[in-house]
């Protein structure tokens, strides 16, 4: 049973967002990252599978199977050999496509969530060619997001890449970003105290010195035309860092993101989410100057890409209640903003688009449990209410 929200009401398209602060803003992670072969890009089964070549059982990279009803034509593909109950062939979409991340934002706005942060992996980015290869999807979303009139943002993920070539390649590719496509200049891309918002993911004391993290922080302290609002994400024991170097590197940004994604505790028999934690964040994020950004997340689990035996790693999703707890908290404290751990990331279970109770049948899927397909966009537009409540509150 899905606890304390209303889905009785019409879903009412929401109006233009406000784009000039992150204060009221729930925003959403967006991949865009999943590719087909015969799409643009000659990418293959990127993120679909582990293969670029196959994809069947044995290669799938995937927990979540996305519902295809409303997906042009064009978009979708013959899924290898993955199959539907009735023998059919089963097809996916690729991101590559600029109607697929329009019907994404058509979702988003007709909800009532706010926009995205769109992520942005730093493989490949060096200013040039490599960074325009890169923003398809970005200038997709961009796009997209002046259609609906929601917001949005880049969120730079560092993971796997050492800090001093991070702090190279995301200067270069936002100069890139800001000289060649604008990219700060758009309307509908997100501000905060009169500076674009940049979020960098990646903060984790066990990747890097807090000497390299302040260095990253520096890299973009600027008061020239790159200047931006820094927002960070990283490690959810942030504040408890004794490290004088990352002590401060926590406290230097305009809002923090502590990733809880994969993050548990325990009440009355079931796995929780550790909001419990999050009236000590708020506390000492507002002693530091900044916002508290609050990552919520509707579930987890990643049986296919790390190929553990089916079920072995899930977080449920208690048919919608581990996801609502979240907002509920987050209001509760007088949170807000927050950001939503994943809209489309089907990778490690944590999607909130609409997903599937019928996948194909020869290989492993979560479901929804027979919940309607658009059960976690409906639950994302409900708690992004209560969040603009606190914001209006405040």
């Amino acid at each position: 049973m899905i606890t304390g929200l209303i889905f009785c009401l019409a879903v009412v398209p929401q109006p233009q967002i406000d784009a000039s602060t992150l204060v009221g803003k729930v925003l959403c992670g967006y991949q865009g990252w999943f590719r087909t072969p015969g799409d643009p890009t000659g990418s293959g089964w990127f993120h679909w599978s582990k293969s670029r070549k196959d994809l069947d059982p044995s290669t799938l990279n995937v927990e979540l199977w996305p519902d295809m009803s409303e997906y042009p034509d064009k978009t979708l593909f013959p899924a290898g050999s993955l199959k539907y109950k009735n023998g059919t062939q089963a097809k996916l979409f690729s991101s590559a496509y600029p109607e697929v991340v329009d019907l994404h934002f058509r979702w988003m706005r007709q909800y009532g969530i706010d926009g995205v942060m769109v992520q942005r992996f730093l493989g490949g980015l060096d200013g040039g060619e490599g960074s325009e290869r890169e923003a398809r999807v970005l200038r997709y979303a961009r796009d997209a997001a002046n259609r609906t009139g929601r917001t949005f943002a880049v969120e730079y993920d560092m993971s796997g890449t050492p800090p001093d070539k991070a702090i190279d390649q995301m200067k270069k590719d936002w100069r890139y970003l800001v000289d060649t496509m604008h990219i700060t200049d758009d309307p509908r891309y997100l501000h905060h105290k009169g500076k674009p918002v940049l979020e960098i993911f990646g903060f984790f004391t066990d990747r890097f010195s807090g000497k390299d993290a302040n260095a990253i922080i520096d890299a973009f302290d600027t008061h020239d035309k790159y200047a931006v609002s820094l927002v960070g994400a990283g490690q959810w024991w942030w504040r408890k860092e004794t490290d004088p170097e990352w002590s401060r590197a926590f406290r230097r940004f305009v809002a923090y993101s502590p990733w809880d994604v994969g993050n548990t505790g325990r009440k009355d028999g079931h796995m929780i989410a550790p909001f419990a934690r999050w009236s000590e964040d708020m506390a000492e994020a507002k002693k530091a100057g900044m916002l508290l950004f609050p990552v919520i997340y509707p579930g987890f689990s990643w049986d296919n890409l790390t190929r553990k035996p089916a079920g072995s790693t899930i977080i449920p999703r208690r048919d919608g209640a581990f996801f609502n707890e979240q907002f509920r908290a987050a209001a509760d404290l007088g949170v807000g903003q927050a950001f939503i751990a994943m809209f489309d990331e089907v990778d490690e279970g944590t999607a909130i688009f609409k997903v599937s109770n019928d996948p194909p049948v020869n290989a492993h899927f979560v479901t929804l449990d027979g919940l309607p397909s658009d059960t976690y966009l409906k639950l994302a537009g409900e708690g992004t209410k209560l969040i603009h409540e606190v914001a209006d509150r405040h």
